[in-house]
């Protein structure tokens, strides 16, 4: 299909797993109303973003996939006839754990699942405590509409993560994603982060040839020390915001994607065809030095 609907869900959660699940399914239900075939949520939509702490407990928010929530979603999408790209906090087995995608297709199959394989440990962003890196390498999976890839937020900062998710086919970029700012930083150091997350993924789009789909949810958490940032945006194959979401609001939104520019790009603007991939072989080291 030359062209695709795709439908983003933009929203705050509560501490209440199953009604941030209802209130996602909603969302859902309002995108397709709009005309959506391919929908995304944002990264771990059922839960506040608990990785602030490290605590045994929040563990217990964890669940098999596919399990009780692709169950739900699979059945949404097979009802309302579109693809969900679904985040959540995978149990694997005990004591094993990651931050997992799940893609269910528009009949309601599920087609499979992505790994987060960047997993960050920053203040506030404890992740190592409760992900174990993803092991399934970088995937792309054949929906209805459109061949998509599917990376996670700290995953937006690695071109690598998007050239390779591109190189094996991927029509559409989509990164569910959870980031925010200390509501204790000044304006000037906010607007800078956000710029910088927004500038990478605009540079993979243009890099790639493909568009760019990011998702991030939005308000306070943490008692209110924590402002996610929401700003969730598409971006055309060069780098153009296509839509861009407020800091401050709840939104679902559906934009049209015309999957044709990708070729008129890379014909332009040929990138691909002019990659050394002979030269590339020192990437693979930790650091160009005498010890690597």
């Amino acid at each position: 299909m030359a062209k695709v609907k795709v439908g983003y869900v933009q929203m705050s959660c509560s501490a209440d797993k199953a009604q941030n699940l209802s209130k996602a399914i909603t969302q859902v239900r309002e995108a397709a109303a709009k005309g959506a075939q391919v929908i995304c949520l944002q990264e771990l939509f059922t839960s506040l973003y608990f990785c602030d702490v490290e605590d045994y407990d929040n563990f217990k928010l964890a669940e098999p996939i596919p399990g009780p929530s692709t169950e739900s979603l699979g059945a949404v999408a097979k009802e309302l006839g579109v693809v969900i790209i679904a985040s959540l906090f995978e149990k694997r087995t005990e004591g094993l754990y990651h931050n997992t995608t799940a893609v269910l297709d528009a009949d309601g199959a599920y087609l499979g699942k992505y790994r987060k394989m960047h997993i960050p440990d920053d203040p506030a962003y404890y992740e190592k405590f409760y992900f174990t890196p993803g092991d399934l390498g970088y995937k792309v999976f054949k929906t209805k509409f459109a061949t998509i890839g599917v990376l996670i937020c700290w995953d937006q900062w690695y071109p690598e993560a998007a050239r390779i998710t591109s190189l094996m086919g991927a029509q559409i970029l989509f990164y569910p994603t959870a980031i925010g700012w200390a509501t204790s930083q000044d304006d000037a150091t906010n607007t800078e982060q956000y710029n910088a997350w927004q500038t990478m993924q605009r540079s993979h789009a243009v890099a790639n040839g493909v568009h760019v789909v990011s998702v991030n949810r939005v308000g306070l958490e943490q008692d209110g020390a924590m402002k996610f940032w929401g700003g969730s945006f598409i971006s055309n194959p060069f780098g153009t915001i296509l839509h861009q979401s407020s800091h401050e609001t709840e939104e679902v939104i559906v934009h049209e994607l015309d999957l044709s520019k990708t070729d008129r790009y890379r014909t332009h603007w040929p990138f691909l065809r002019d990659r050394r991939i002979d030269s590339y072989q020192p990437i693979t080291k930790r650091y160009i030095d005498d010890e690597a």
